[in-house]
Protein backbone atom coordinates (compact mmCIF):
# COMPACT_ATOMS: atom_id res chain seq x y z
CA UNK A 1 0.00 0.00 0.00
CA UNK A 2 0.88 3.85 -0.71
CA UNK A 3 2.11 5.53 1.81
CA UNK A 4 -0.42 7.59 3.53
CA UNK A 5 1.71 10.57 4.76
CA UNK A 6 3.64 12.47 3.01
CA UNK A 7 7.70 13.24 4.14
CA UNK A 8 8.01 15.73 6.54
CA UNK A 9 11.10 17.99 7.18
CA UNK A 10 14.34 16.83 7.22
CA UNK A 11 15.61 14.87 10.13
CA UNK A 12 18.04 17.05 12.37
CA UNK A 13 20.93 15.16 13.91
CA UNK A 14 18.81 14.64 17.53
CA UNK A 15 16.27 13.19 15.54
CA UNK A 16 18.84 10.86 13.62
CA UNK A 17 19.97 10.03 16.69
CA UNK A 18 16.98 9.53 18.64
CA UNK A 19 15.23 7.27 15.77
CA UNK A 20 18.35 5.49 14.54
CA UNK A 21 17.13 2.23 14.80
CA UNK A 22 14.05 2.71 13.18
CA UNK A 23 15.79 4.43 10.13
CA UNK A 24 17.75 1.80 9.72
CA UNK A 25 14.91 -0.33 9.29
CA UNK A 26 15.11 -1.54 5.50
CA UNK A 27 12.09 -0.20 4.00
CA UNK A 28 11.06 2.70 6.70
CA UNK A 29 14.53 4.52 6.41
CA UNK A 30 14.43 8.31 7.09
CA UNK A 31 12.19 8.96 4.39
CA UNK A 32 9.70 7.00 6.47
CA UNK A 33 11.03 8.83 9.84
CA UNK A 34 9.91 11.99 7.94
CA UNK A 35 6.50 10.52 7.07
CA UNK A 36 5.82 9.67 10.51
CA UNK A 37 7.13 13.39 11.77
CA UNK A 38 4.54 14.68 8.87
CA UNK A 39 2.09 12.44 10.49
CA UNK A 40 -1.67 13.44 12.36
CA UNK A 41 -3.22 11.16 14.50
CA UNK A 42 -6.23 10.79 16.56
CA UNK A 43 -6.57 9.12 18.97
CA UNK A 44 -9.91 8.16 20.66
CA UNK A 45 -9.67 7.07 24.07
CA UNK A 46 -6.71 7.14 26.58
CA UNK A 47 -7.29 3.96 28.89
CA UNK A 48 -6.29 0.39 27.90
CA UNK A 49 -5.67 0.11 24.59
CA UNK A 50 -5.09 4.23 24.29
CA UNK A 51 -2.51 3.68 27.05
CA UNK A 52 0.27 1.50 24.34
CA UNK A 53 -0.77 3.11 21.28
CA UNK A 54 -0.52 6.74 22.62
CA UNK A 55 3.23 5.40 24.09
CA UNK A 56 4.36 3.42 20.80
CA UNK A 57 3.10 6.00 18.82
CA UNK A 58 4.88 9.13 20.96
CA UNK A 59 8.13 7.03 21.14
CA UNK A 60 7.97 6.52 17.33
CA UNK A 61 8.18 9.72 15.95
CA UNK A 62 4.50 10.43 14.97
CA UNK A 63 4.81 14.26 14.95
CA UNK A 64 1.45 15.29 16.29
CA UNK A 65 -0.99 13.26 18.02
CA UNK A 66 -4.49 14.18 19.13
CA UNK A 67 -6.28 12.35 22.22
CA UNK A 68 -10.27 12.49 23.08
CA UNK A 69 -11.31 11.39 26.30
CA UNK A 70 -13.91 12.57 28.59
CA UNK A 71 -12.51 10.03 31.89
CA UNK A 72 -10.47 10.34 34.56
CA UNK A 73 -7.86 8.25 35.96
CA UNK A 74 -9.01 5.70 38.44
CA UNK A 75 -7.48 3.20 40.99
CA UNK A 76 -8.89 0.71 39.18
CA UNK A 77 -7.73 1.31 35.99
CA UNK A 78 -3.64 1.40 36.87
CA UNK A 79 -3.55 -2.56 36.31
CA UNK A 80 -3.45 -1.71 32.42
CA UNK A 81 -3.86 1.88 32.00
CA UNK A 82 0.17 1.78 32.13
CA UNK A 83 0.22 5.53 30.59
CA UNK A 84 -0.91 6.73 34.00
CA UNK A 85 0.79 6.93 37.18
CA UNK A 86 -1.09 6.45 40.45
CA UNK A 87 -0.63 10.12 41.31
CA UNK A 88 -2.42 11.04 38.58
CA UNK A 89 -6.08 9.51 40.06
CA UNK A 90 -8.49 11.57 39.81
CA UNK A 91 -7.45 14.11 36.73
CA UNK A 92 -8.17 13.60 33.93
CA UNK A 93 -6.73 10.94 31.27
CA UNK A 94 -5.70 13.23 28.67
CA UNK A 95 -3.99 15.70 30.96
CA UNK A 96 -1.92 12.60 32.40
CA UNK A 97 -1.91 11.59 28.78
CA UNK A 98 -0.19 14.92 27.57
CA UNK A 99 2.14 15.00 30.91
CA UNK A 100 3.16 11.40 30.25
CA UNK A 101 4.45 11.75 26.94
CA UNK A 102 5.68 14.49 26.87
CA UNK A 103 8.31 13.59 29.57
CA UNK A 104 8.63 10.38 26.57
CA UNK A 105 9.27 12.38 23.76
CA UNK A 106 9.42 16.04 23.41
CA UNK A 107 9.30 16.34 20.00
CA UNK A 108 6.23 14.94 19.73
CA UNK A 109 2.89 17.28 19.85
CA UNK A 110 0.43 15.89 21.51
CA UNK A 111 -3.55 18.05 21.78
CA UNK A 112 -5.79 16.61 24.27
CA UNK A 113 -9.75 17.14 24.04
CA UNK A 114 -11.07 16.16 27.21
CA UNK A 115 -14.56 15.18 25.71
CA UNK A 116 -16.49 12.60 24.72
CA UNK A 117 -16.64 11.87 21.27
CA UNK A 118 -20.64 12.36 19.72
CA UNK A 119 -22.55 12.26 16.30
CA UNK A 120 -22.27 16.35 16.72
CA UNK A 121 -17.67 16.82 17.23
CA UNK A 122 -17.03 13.49 15.29
CA UNK A 123 -16.48 15.05 11.89
CA UNK A 124 -14.37 17.80 13.31
CA UNK A 125 -12.47 16.07 15.61
CA UNK A 126 -11.49 13.73 12.61
CA UNK A 127 -10.87 16.65 10.04
CA UNK A 128 -7.38 17.48 9.42
CA UNK A 129 -6.33 13.91 10.83
CA UNK A 130 -4.49 11.19 8.66
CA UNK A 131 -5.88 8.29 10.49
CA UNK A 132 -7.54 7.34 13.60
CA UNK A 133 -7.44 4.75 15.92
CA UNK A 134 -10.13 3.65 18.06
CA UNK A 135 -9.29 1.84 21.72
CA UNK A 136 -12.80 2.73 23.04
CA UNK A 137 -14.72 0.10 24.80
CA UNK A 138 -18.44 0.06 23.99
CA UNK A 139 -20.22 -0.46 21.21
CA UNK A 140 -22.32 2.83 20.90
CA UNK A 141 -19.06 4.77 20.59
CA UNK A 142 -17.20 1.85 18.26
CA UNK A 143 -19.99 2.54 15.41
CA UNK A 144 -20.16 6.51 15.96
CA UNK A 145 -16.09 6.10 15.41
CA UNK A 146 -16.85 3.33 12.33
CA UNK A 147 -18.90 5.73 10.72
CA UNK A 148 -17.38 8.96 11.23
CA UNK A 149 -14.10 7.39 9.24
CA UNK A 150 -16.16 6.00 6.85
CA UNK A 151 -17.80 9.50 6.12
CA UNK A 152 -14.73 10.95 6.44
CA UNK A 153 -12.86 8.82 4.07
CA UNK A 154 -10.08 8.12 6.81
CA UNK A 155 -8.58 4.79 7.42
CA UNK A 156 -9.25 3.57 11.24
CA UNK A 157 -6.82 1.11 13.08
CA UNK A 158 -9.64 -0.41 15.60
CA UNK A 159 -8.85 -3.07 18.20
CA UNK A 160 -10.70 -4.79 21.35
CA UNK A 161 -9.90 -6.76 24.48
CA UNK A 162 -12.76 -8.47 26.89
CA UNK A 163 -11.15 -10.84 29.53
CA UNK A 164 -8.18 -13.04 27.79
CA UNK A 165 -8.64 -12.26 24.35
CA UNK A 166 -8.47 -9.63 21.81
CA UNK A 167 -9.12 -8.53 17.82
CA UNK A 168 -7.65 -6.12 15.51
CA UNK A 169 -8.25 -4.59 12.04
CA UNK A 170 -8.20 -1.56 9.91
CA UNK A 171 -11.23 -0.18 7.74
CA UNK A 172 -11.04 2.00 5.44
CA UNK A 173 -14.13 3.23 3.10
CA UNK A 174 -11.57 4.94 0.58
CA UNK A 175 -8.75 2.43 0.39
CA UNK A 176 -5.88 2.71 -2.60
CA UNK A 177 -6.06 0.93 -5.30
CA UNK A 178 -6.05 -3.02 -5.27
CA UNK A 179 -8.07 -2.57 -1.61
CA UNK A 180 -11.52 -3.39 -0.75
CA UNK A 181 -13.46 -0.87 0.73
CA UNK A 182 -13.95 -2.07 4.70
CA UNK A 183 -15.64 -0.71 7.32
CA UNK A 184 -16.47 -1.32 10.82
CA UNK A 185 -20.41 -2.44 9.59
CA UNK A 186 -19.10 -5.09 7.28
CA UNK A 187 -17.42 -6.90 10.75
CA UNK A 188 -20.70 -5.84 12.64
CA UNK A 189 -23.27 -5.18 10.77
CA UNK A 190 -25.69 -4.98 13.44
CA UNK A 191 -25.21 -4.83 17.57
CA UNK A 192 -24.90 -7.67 19.87
CA UNK A 193 -28.15 -7.39 22.03
CA UNK A 194 -28.02 -5.48 24.95
CA UNK A 195 -26.17 -7.22 27.95
CA UNK A 196 -25.33 -9.93 25.89
CA UNK A 197 -21.55 -8.73 26.12
CA UNK A 198 -19.90 -7.78 29.37
CA UNK A 199 -18.25 -5.05 29.65
CA UNK A 200 -14.92 -5.31 30.87
CA UNK A 201 -15.74 -3.15 33.99
CA UNK A 202 -17.93 -6.57 34.64
CA UNK A 203 -16.20 -9.38 33.11
CA UNK A 204 -12.95 -7.77 33.68
CA UNK A 205 -9.49 -7.62 31.31
CA UNK A 206 -6.43 -9.15 32.29
CA UNK A 207 -3.89 -5.92 31.91
CA UNK A 208 -0.95 -7.01 29.28
CA UNK A 209 -3.93 -8.23 26.63
CA UNK A 210 -4.03 -4.67 26.12
CA UNK A 211 -0.22 -4.30 25.47
CA UNK A 212 -0.58 -7.38 23.17
CA UNK A 213 -3.29 -5.57 21.65
CA UNK A 214 -2.34 -1.66 21.72
CA UNK A 215 0.98 -2.41 20.53
CA UNK A 216 -0.67 -4.31 17.27
CA UNK A 217 -2.60 -1.05 16.63
CA UNK A 218 -0.17 1.44 16.54
CA UNK A 219 2.03 -1.73 14.37
CA UNK A 220 -0.51 -1.26 12.13
CA UNK A 221 -0.79 2.67 12.37
CA UNK A 222 2.68 3.13 11.99
CA UNK A 223 2.39 0.58 8.59
CA UNK A 224 -0.17 2.83 7.43
CA UNK A 225 1.83 5.97 7.42
CA UNK A 226 4.87 4.98 6.16
CA UNK A 227 3.61 2.09 3.43
CA UNK A 228 5.66 -0.31 4.84
CA UNK A 229 4.31 -4.34 4.67
CA UNK A 230 0.49 -4.85 4.55
CA UNK A 231 -2.01 -3.80 6.54
CA UNK A 232 -4.68 -5.53 8.10
CA UNK A 233 -7.17 -4.14 5.76
CA UNK A 234 -10.08 -6.56 5.09
CA UNK A 235 -8.68 -9.10 7.59
CA UNK A 236 -9.35 -9.17 11.61
CA UNK A 237 -6.44 -10.98 13.60
CA UNK A 238 -7.45 -12.74 16.69
CA UNK A 239 -5.20 -13.30 19.89
CA UNK A 240 -5.94 -16.00 22.41
CA UNK A 241 -3.89 -15.71 25.56
CA UNK A 242 -4.74 -18.25 27.71
CA UNK A 243 -3.97 -20.50 24.63
CA UNK A 244 -1.16 -17.95 23.64
CA UNK A 245 -2.10 -18.05 19.83
CA UNK A 246 -2.97 -15.59 16.93
CA UNK A 247 -5.32 -16.22 13.98
CA UNK A 248 -6.11 -14.27 11.38
CA UNK A 249 -9.17 -14.26 9.34
CA UNK A 250 -10.78 -12.12 6.52
CA UNK A 251 -13.55 -9.49 6.36
CA UNK A 252 -15.17 -9.10 3.46
CA UNK A 253 -17.58 -6.00 2.67
CA UNK A 254 -21.33 -7.08 3.46
CA UNK A 255 -23.43 -8.03 0.56
CA UNK A 256 -25.47 -5.21 -0.65
CA UNK A 257 -24.43 -3.19 2.03
CA UNK A 258 -24.78 0.63 1.52
CA UNK A 259 -21.97 3.03 2.44
CA UNK A 260 -22.42 5.01 5.26
CA UNK A 261 -22.63 8.59 4.06
CA UNK A 262 -24.08 10.60 7.41
CA UNK A 263 -23.88 9.76 11.51
CA UNK A 264 -27.12 8.45 12.93
CA UNK A 265 -28.56 10.55 15.55
CA UNK A 266 -28.37 8.48 18.70
CA UNK A 267 -25.86 5.30 18.48
CA UNK A 268 -26.85 4.41 21.95
CA UNK A 269 -30.64 3.93 20.95
CA UNK A 270 -29.08 2.01 18.09
CA UNK A 271 -27.36 -0.32 20.26
CA UNK A 272 -29.99 -1.02 22.63
CA UNK A 273 -27.77 0.93 25.43
CA UNK A 274 -29.89 3.77 26.38
CA UNK A 275 -31.71 5.35 29.51
CA UNK A 276 -34.97 3.15 30.39
CA UNK A 277 -37.89 4.76 29.24
CA UNK A 278 -39.46 5.00 32.64
CA UNK A 279 -38.39 4.69 36.15
CA UNK A 280 -40.71 2.35 36.85
CA UNK A 281 -39.12 -0.33 39.38
CA UNK A 282 -36.68 2.19 40.81
CA UNK A 283 -35.61 2.47 44.13
CA UNK A 284 -33.12 5.44 44.95
CA UNK A 285 -29.56 3.98 47.25
CA UNK A 286 -31.21 6.24 49.87
CA UNK A 287 -34.34 4.77 49.96
CA UNK A 288 -32.73 1.25 49.88
CA UNK A 289 -30.38 2.49 52.87
CA UNK A 290 -33.37 3.51 54.91
CA UNK A 291 -35.52 -0.18 53.59
CA UNK A 292 -32.54 -1.90 55.42
CA UNK A 293 -32.73 0.17 58.55
CA UNK A 294 -35.84 -0.21 59.05
CA UNK A 295 -36.10 -4.13 58.18
CA UNK A 296 -33.29 -4.17 61.33
CA UNK A 297 -35.80 -3.11 63.27
CA UNK A 298 -38.53 -5.11 61.86
CA UNK A 299 -40.75 -2.66 59.99
CA UNK A 300 -39.72 -3.75 56.81
CA UNK A 301 -39.23 -7.65 54.80
CA UNK A 302 -37.65 -7.76 51.31
CA UNK A 303 -34.92 -9.82 49.73
CA UNK A 304 -31.90 -7.49 48.48
CA UNK A 305 -30.14 -9.37 46.03
CA UNK A 306 -27.00 -9.20 44.08
CA UNK A 307 -26.77 -10.17 40.75
CA UNK A 308 -23.27 -9.50 40.62
CA UNK A 309 -20.25 -12.32 39.98
CA UNK A 310 -19.27 -13.81 43.38
CA UNK A 311 -15.54 -11.65 42.91
CA UNK A 312 -17.59 -8.77 42.46
CA UNK A 313 -19.23 -9.13 45.41
CA UNK A 314 -16.04 -9.04 47.38
CA UNK A 315 -14.62 -5.89 46.26
CA UNK A 316 -17.41 -4.33 47.29
CA UNK A 317 -21.34 -4.75 48.58
CA UNK A 318 -23.87 -3.68 49.71
CA UNK A 319 -25.03 -5.39 53.23
CA UNK A 320 -27.37 -7.75 53.95
CA UNK A 321 -27.70 -8.57 49.66
CA UNK A 322 -27.56 -12.67 48.99
CA UNK A 323 -26.31 -13.47 45.59
CA UNK A 324 -27.78 -14.56 42.37
CA UNK A 325 -25.95 -13.53 39.37
CA UNK A 326 -27.48 -12.60 36.43
CA UNK A 327 -25.07 -15.08 34.13
CA UNK A 328 -27.69 -17.75 36.48
CA UNK A 329 -30.63 -16.34 36.15
CA UNK A 330 -29.99 -16.20 32.00
CA UNK A 331 -29.47 -19.49 31.73
CA UNK A 332 -31.76 -21.14 34.31
CA UNK A 333 -35.82 -20.83 35.82
CA UNK A 334 -35.89 -17.59 36.43
CA UNK A 335 -39.12 -17.85 37.92
CA UNK A 336 -38.12 -20.42 40.13
CA UNK A 337 -35.27 -18.97 40.78
CA UNK A 338 -36.54 -16.36 42.44
CA UNK A 339 -39.05 -17.28 43.84
CA UNK A 340 -36.77 -19.90 46.09
CA UNK A 341 -34.76 -16.66 46.58
CA UNK A 342 -37.69 -14.37 47.51
CA UNK A 343 -39.92 -16.89 49.93
CA UNK A 344 -42.87 -15.00 49.45
CA UNK A 345 -41.01 -11.93 49.91
CA UNK A 346 -40.48 -8.24 47.69
CA UNK A 347 -37.26 -8.57 45.89
CA UNK A 348 -34.84 -5.36 45.56
CA UNK A 349 -32.38 -6.05 42.59
CA UNK A 350 -28.84 -4.59 42.18
CA UNK A 351 -24.98 -4.79 40.39
CA UNK A 352 -22.62 -3.02 39.98
CA UNK A 353 -24.03 0.52 38.40
CA UNK A 354 -27.88 -0.72 37.38
CA UNK A 355 -27.28 -2.07 34.29
CA UNK A 356 -27.73 -5.81 34.43
CA UNK A 357 -29.76 -5.38 37.31
CA UNK A 358 -32.74 -3.67 34.96
CA UNK A 359 -31.88 -6.71 32.74
CA UNK A 360 -32.89 -9.17 35.22
CA UNK A 361 -35.79 -6.97 36.45
CA UNK A 362 -37.21 -7.39 32.96
CA UNK A 363 -36.44 -11.27 33.00
CA UNK A 364 -38.31 -11.33 36.04
CA UNK A 365 -40.97 -9.45 34.89
CA UNK A 366 -41.89 -11.51 32.03
CA UNK A 367 -41.09 -14.75 34.39
CA UNK A 368 -44.54 -13.48 36.43
CA UNK A 369 -42.54 -11.89 39.23
CA UNK A 370 -44.21 -8.67 39.75
CA UNK A 371 -43.45 -7.57 43.41
CA UNK A 372 -39.69 -6.83 42.39
CA UNK A 373 -37.81 -3.73 42.38
CA UNK A 374 -34.36 -2.87 40.88
CA UNK A 375 -31.76 -0.50 42.11
CA UNK A 376 -30.08 2.12 38.97
CA UNK A 377 -27.18 3.43 40.78
CA UNK A 378 -26.23 -0.06 41.91
CA UNK A 379 -22.88 -0.56 44.60
CA UNK A 380 -21.14 2.06 43.14
CA UNK A 381 -23.62 4.98 44.19
CA UNK A 382 -24.07 3.07 47.12
CA UNK A 383 -20.52 3.89 47.80
CA UNK A 384 -21.02 7.33 46.22
CA UNK A 385 -23.78 8.28 48.84
CA UNK A 386 -24.21 6.04 51.59
CA UNK A 387 -20.62 3.98 52.16
CA UNK A 388 -17.26 5.73 50.51
CA UNK A 389 -15.10 3.87 52.70
CA UNK A 390 -14.97 1.36 50.13
CA UNK A 391 -13.06 0.53 47.05
CA UNK A 392 -14.81 1.74 44.03
CA UNK A 393 -13.62 -0.34 41.26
Amino acid sequence: MRPLVGPGAELTAHELTRYSRQVLLPGLGSAGQRRLKNARVLVVGAGGLGSPVLTYLAAAGVGSISVVDDDSVELSNLHRQVLHAAAAAGTPKVQSAVAALAELNPLVTVQPHHTRITPENALELIQGHHLVIDGTDNFATRYLVGDACAVAGVPLVWGSVFRFDGQVSVFWSQPGEGYEPVTYRDLHPTPPPPGSVPSCAEGGVLGVTCAAIGSVMATEAIKLITGVGEPLLGRIMLFDAMGMTWQTIRVRPAPDSAPVTQLSEDYEAFCGVGPPASSIGDLSVGELARRLERRERGQDDFVLVDVREPEERRIASIPGAVGLPLSVLRTGDVGALLTEVADGRPLVLHCKSGGRSAQALELAREAGVSDVLHVPGGVLAWIDEIDPSQPRY
